[in-house]
């Protein structure tokens, strides 16, 4: 048996595979996320118990022995914690908004294109940079008590493997602070960000990743496990996207799109971002748009509509949705991604009393396929698309997707994050398993011409709305 470990932003799951790929059992809990006054927060006792109490579930219920394990999760964030691996104060997510001061500072004076330029980071309030920055001006004991600022993953790995040294890899390290070319951080970032003197809160980065025993918790003590790489990239390991111009889109909490390059470009507008991966001269070309899934549950939730009637209200409702649209920047902390603004907030505009619930739920899964060929352009898509995540158990979701981009969609079902997890570990260990046969898609969606013609229009005019909306902040 083979575990992949997916510490995702409101799920933690975990996922048993066999020699093959096939998944043969997922084991799942739900973790909180504190919201307040623009500040989104985690408990990590509370990740860490379900990570634990995850695999506990899974390894009971898959007798095989575990071969080996590997270990995935959100990116950026700040996760401070001391020298024993404790938290010193709750995770801030990257969902957290209290920062967008400074980032728009930084926008105003040249700081953030600075950064950007550097190290291809398009900095946002969430990334750890600028929590960072305001923790120092706000918080400073927490980070005088705090010996790392790791991420997610990073502080489930050190407590899995009782590590006494905390560490990341090169691709939660890639926001904002670290160089592309030489894989290391970029001190004079550090110093454009006011955090020279907090230069030793920046865990090592292993590269390669970092291999470690289990010391019994969740896993059997002993069991081999790699750490990393993050969510977005361990994503496209798993859904097989390696070779240059192919694509992945990521339809879960965040909305994810990402393209695989070797080659840097830090021109153009500054957004999203370069995420090294474990080849070097091998990138991801990232815009992770800031909301993805949610931006549907918010719209569910407030209509009192459940998830398993969205593909009956898609089905009965036409393109274009009776006139009514969403332009879907639900997150408090605004948009990075394939444009950062951080006080841009999502608009529903064209309701009337003749509106229905399924006109504001095909809006709203329009707005986000809008958003996501927004996001695949900018990140120069000219291959195959493969697409992950929540959104795909929306099987009407995934046609509408293939209409608003206009392009067949490789679906890749199940835990696609953990299976990237495990085959990073496998790289790592020297433990051959056939990448092809574990990544295959499940199933390919092709688009319709005709609603394919009608909603390439569409876009436009969904640009032309975004471009309004974004004058008027």
């Amino acid at each position: 048996m083979y575990v992949g470990i997916d510490v995702g932003t409101s799920m933690v799951k975990a996922a048993a595979f066999d020699t093959e790929g096939r998944e043969r059992a997922v084991a799942a809990r739900p973790v909180g996320l504190a919201l307040h006054g623009g500040q989104v927060e985690q408990d990590m006792e509370e990740v860490y118990a379900a990570v634990v109490a995850v695999l506990r579930e899974l390894t009971s219920r898959v007798p095989e022995p575990v071969e080996l394990a590997g270990l995935t999760g959100q990116g950026d964030g700040v996760w401070l914690v001391d020298k024993e691996g404790r938290p010193v104060r709750p995770a801030a997510s990257w969902m957290d908004g209290r920062a967008h001061e400074l980032v728009d500072r930084w926008l105003a004076d040249g700081t953030f294109e600075t950064v950007f330029r550097r190290t291809g980071s398009a900095m946002f309030p969430g990334c750890p940079g600028p929590l960072l920055a305001w923790l120092d001006s706000h918080e400073p004991a927490a980070l005088d008590a705090a010996t790392a600022a790791l991420y997610c993953k990073d502080m489930v790995f050190q407590r899995l493997t009782g590590s006494p040294r905390a560490a990341t890899d090169v691709s939660d390290a890639s926001m904002p602070f670290l160089d592309p070319r030489t894989r290391a951080y970029d001190n004079r970032v550090v110093e454009l960000l006011g955090l020279t003197h907090r230069r030793g809160l920046l865990a090592p980065v292993s590269d390669p990743i970092a291999t470690a025993g289990t010391r019994g918790e969740g896993l059997p003590a002993g069991t081999r496990i790699a750490n990393g790489p993050y969510d977005l990239p361990a994503s496209a390991l798993g859904a097989g996207v390696t070779s240059p111009g192919d694509g992945l889109l990521i339809v879960g909490t965040c909305l994810a799109s990402l393209v695989a390059t070797t080659e840097l470009d830090l021109s153009g507008e500054p957004a999203g971002l370069y995420i090294s991966t474990d080849r070097p001269g091998h990138w991801l070309r990232a815009m992770p748009a800031m909301v993805g899934t949610a931006a549907l549950d918010w719209v569910l939730t407030t209509t009192g509509v459940p998830h398993d009637e969205v593909d009956g209200l898609l089905a009965d409702t036409p393109p274009g949705a009776h006139g009514v649209r969403v332009l879907p920047y639900f997150a408090p902390s605004g948009e990075r991604a394939p444009f950062v603004e951080p006080r841009l907030r999502a608009e529903l505009t064209g309701v009337s009393l003749e509106s229905t619930k399924g006109d504001l739920v095909r809006a709203t899964c329009e707005g986000i396929g809008y958003a996501a060929r927004h996001c695949l352009e900018a990140a120069g898509l000219t291959g195959t698309l493969a697409v992950c995540g929540g959104g795909t158990r929306s099987s009407a979701w995934m046609r509408l997707l293939a209409d608003v981009l206009g392009r067949p969609l490789g679906v890749v079902e199940g835990e696609v994050g953990a299976r990237g997890a495990v085959l990073a570990a496998a790289e790592r260990y020297g433990v051959a398993l056939d990448a092809e046969e574990w990544t295959r898609p499940t199933a390919v969606v092709e688009p319709d011409a005709r609603r394919a013609a009608y909603y390439a229009k569409g876009y436009e005019e969904h640009l032309d709305r975004l471009e309004q909306a974004r004058a008027r902040i």
